[in-house]
């Protein structure tokens, strides 16, 4: 009995003993990296390095990291891919290395290791913390697909090899750039379905005859389909200018390093460097003329951010209208119905609002905040470099994302599922008294207008006046309402 007691006893110390041991697992383990201020740990599965870790410790701030905008980390597996192939080719990098980082940015370009890019966009040092975490990781996958170990930099280094030849202050720059040219295809590409959404309800409603207004006042006759026309053809203008803006950020500075005086480049590598970012993106980017003046200056910025601005003015304005004319539906314009999405109301029943438009509204006010974030950026930059890049970065890719999927969100939710009241608008027409001035050529100004008096007086609309003065015959009314001849409407405008 006692020794069953003793050997029960053993069994429960030794139990007891071997979970009070710490289990040390993968995440646990680590390897130790060296930088200018000392040593420190790094969890032993992390691609990135020492330098990205102080970042880490430094800027827990926003929590948007550079992972947030994939096209962002993958703009920079093209800089340091391109970067690489211009310094084998002048003879800097061996070409083994080559090979590494080829393999490297393949990965990331494939949508690898993403999660590795976790430096947050709040960040001081002009984008220093970003370019090393991008280097970091870069080299250490590329150790990692040649047979080696992370943190064996030995035989690929984050500063020699994946930063030769280059700084942060024009890798950082040209990343940002490369982004937002792959992005922009895409935006352009997605406003482009917008603009043809509006032209399908623009032909759809081409002869649906309504009241214009100016100043929120009856004004002269016009059909939907004219008004929808107009939207799509106002966004094929910002289309143009999104395209004219691209132009502005196909100069880079990559070669200028530090200030632009270009220390420690090989002859050729900015040219060699502008041609294979040219290849990779599919745009004709080319070296800055005076990489001085580049490695400061924020025109390109300025420039793309006001036409992100311009869109969103539009969209908004677009918007606007479109919750107008919904509004309603018994005691507002109710002149168009709008897909309803959701309940508008937690307490009135029945309530539907126009949430899609809404959004749209939000949106835009966002990317105006935006560009002034830009603006603010642009001209605070000292001396030779400017380094509140990273909020500039951040603005138009916030700016670029919101305003293609809410322009998708738009097309999809809203203007697909639009209708039309038209016996609504019919009751418009009628009662009307801008409808008069359409009647000048037949009734004359003077004529016209006393009948237009009449009107307001009594409150009766100008057709009914007419037809119980029997001014006009139906027939003539009729002839009159027409909508070639009542809005100026040329059908072959419009219709293909």
């Amino acid at each position: 009995m006692k020794q069953e007691f003793l050997k029960k006893l053993l069994v429960y110390f030794a139990v007891v003993c071997l979970v009070s041991v710490p289990v040390t697992n993968a995440q646990e383990k680590v390897r130790v990296e060296k930088d200018l201020l000392g040593e420190k740990s790094i969890p032993a599965d992390a691609y990135y390095g020492v330098q990205t870790a102080r970042a880490l410790e430094n800027f827990k701030l926003s929590g948007v990291l550079i992972n947030h905008y994939p096209g962002f980390v993958e703009a920079w597996a093209i800089v340091k891919l391109a970067a690489a192939r211009a310094n084998a080719e002048v003879g800097a990098l061996k070409k083994e290395r080559l090979a590494a980082i080829e393999k490297a940015t393949s990965a990331i370009r494939e949508g690898k290791y993403h999660d590795q890019f976790l430096v947050d966009w709040y960040q001081g040092g002009a984008g220093t913390s970003t370019n090393m975490n991008a280097n970091e990781v870069l080299a250490n996958v590329g150790l990692e697909l040649t047979g080696h170990k992370k943190g064996e930099y030995q035989f690929l280094e984050p500063h020699d090899d994946l930063n030769m030849s280059q700084s942060t202050n024009d890798s950082y720059p040209t990343a940002i750039k490369v982004a937002f040219l792959l992005r922009n295809d895409r935006l352009i590409s997605e406003l482009e379905k917008l603009v043809a959404s509006f032209r399908l309800k623009g032909d759809a409603f081409l002869e649906v005859v309504k009241m214009g207004r100016t100043e929120m006042q009856d004004a002269v006759p016009m059909t939907v389909g004219q008004e929808f026309h107009a939207f799509a053809a106002s966004l094929e203008d910002e289309i143009k200018l999104l395209r004219d803006a691209e132009k502005y950020l196909y100069t880079v500075n990559m070669g200028a390093t530090a200030i632009g005086t270009g220390i420690n480049v090989p002859k050729g590598y900015p040219e060699k460097c502008a041609f294979h970012l040219a290849r990779l993106t599919g745009k004709p980017i080319v070296p800055a003329k005076d990489m001085l003046a580049a490695t400061w200056d924020q025109q390109g910025f300025v420039v793309y951010s006001s036409a992100l601005k311009s869109l969103a003015i539009k969209l908004s304005k677009i918007a606007s209208d479109l919750i107008l004319l919904t509004s309603g539906p018994r005691a507002g314009l109710s002149e168009i119905n709008l897909p309803a999405l959701q309940p508008g109301s937690s307490i009135m029943p029945g309530k539907v609002n126009p949430v899609i438009p809404e959004v749209v509204n939000i949106v835009a006010f966002r990317v105006m905040g935006n560009d002034y974030s830009v603006t603010l950026a642009a001209h605070s930059g000292q001396l030779q470099l400017n380094a509140y890049e990273p909020l500039a970065g951040l603005a138009i890719l916030e700016s670029q994302s919101l305003l293609y999927s809410t322009s998708g969100a738009f097309r999809t939710k809203c203007i697909d599922g639009i209708t039309v009241n038209e016996q609504t608008l019919k009751r418009y027409l009628e009662t009307t008294v801008g409808i008069v001035t359409a009647l000048n050529p037949v009734l004359g100004y003077e004529t016209a207008t006393e009948l237009a008096t009449e009107a307001y007086k009594s409150g009766k609309g100008i057709l009914e006046i007419i037809r119980e003065k029997k001014i006009l015959s139906e027939a003539q009314i009729k002839d009159l309402l027409d909508p070639v001849k009542l809005t100026g409407l040329d059908k072959s405008k419009y219709k293909q």
